[in-house]
């Protein structure tokens, strides 16, 4: 199974390269824009395998480039307290 169809594996995952990122001194904005890239790819060419993946790229599908942004911004801040450190 991929970490992409299962919502909670998918926000570990992410969460786990966040700190991983954080530990190898990454900046707060190096991070905003590898999110933004990250999620522009996935809306852009990847098929959602969950709801809630698919409510992201429909949001994204509609968002301008500000509020995409935004989205990437709070999916970093969802997945901050989530897994290993």
């Amino acid at each position: 199974m991929s970490v992409l169809e299962n919502w909670d594996e998918w926000k570990n995952f992410l969460a786990d390269r966040l700190h991983h990122a954080e530990n190898e001194g990454m900046s707060e904005g190096v991070i905003s824009n590898l999110a933004f890239e990250i999620g522009d790819y996935l809306a852009n060419q990847v098929e959602a395998k969950n709801a809630q993946e698919k409510v992201l790229a429909d949001l994204w599908s509609v968002a301008s480039q500000e509020e995409q942004h935004a989205i990437a911004n709070m999916m970093v801040k969802l997945v901050e307290n989530n897994g290993s450190k």
